[in-house]
């Protein structure tokens, strides 16, 4: 028998690190949301995998090449190794809203891919966002859809987070990276139904 990988898949922007409209081009503008890092470690300490599925653009837009990219990313697994963190890989899509293409989430290809890699059936598998885009991914995924009111979720008010929920059954909310992680970390690892 295949021993369970334990992995939750989170999206980066608004997660993981302050989210910004003209995005992020380099390292000096990646800033890490309080508490966000810790949360990954605490859940890495706990045997779990975390894995970033994150739309990214700014590359299709040519605001961005792949260098920096790759400069973002190394400085941001540099601040979590500093709190005794790690990211197992870091999925992204390059592509515009124009290119129609199927990794971009809402659609579910960087999901699939990360099932692919892992040899696992997304549904027990968390993936955590703040945007209704993420949650639609999930679904569309057969992942479980986890909201969280860090990032572009921050500003929105009770009313609009409910209409974001209504749209994805089973969509639980939390407060930050930090209050999914204990939620997480409360249960065991271990699947439960839709929220209530």
């Amino acid at each position: 028998m295949q021993p369970v990988v334990k992995l939750v898949i989170l999206g980066r922007d608004g997660i993981l690190n302050e989210f910004r409209d003209d995005h992020v081009k380099a390292p000096e503008e990646w800033y890490p949301i309080p508490g966000a890092l810790e949360a990954v470690s605490r859940l890495n300490h706990a045997g779990w995998h975390v894995v970033v599925a994150t739309n990214q653009s700014g590359i299709g837009r040519g605001m961005i090449d792949m260098a920096s990219v790759n400069a973002v990313h190394a400085h941001m697994l540099k601040q979590l190794m500093a709190v005794g963190g790690r990211l197992d890989a870091v999925f992204f899509c390059p592509h515009t809203p124009e290119d129609q293409c199927d990794c971009r989430k809402p659609l579910p290809g960087l999901m699939r891919d990360i099932g692919k890699r892992y040899g696992i059936d997304l549904k027990h598998v968390p993936l955590v966002g703040d945007t209704l885009r993420d949650l639609q991914a999930a679904h569309a995924a057969g992942c479980e859809p986890h909201l969280i009111r860090s990032g572009r979720a921050a500003v929105l008010g009770p009313e609009l987070v409910q209409a974001m929920v209504d749209q994805v059954p089973g969509t639980r909310v939390h407060n930050d990276l930090a209050a999914f992680a204990e939620h997480l970390l409360g249960r065991g690892g271990v699947a439960v139904g839709p929220a209530q």
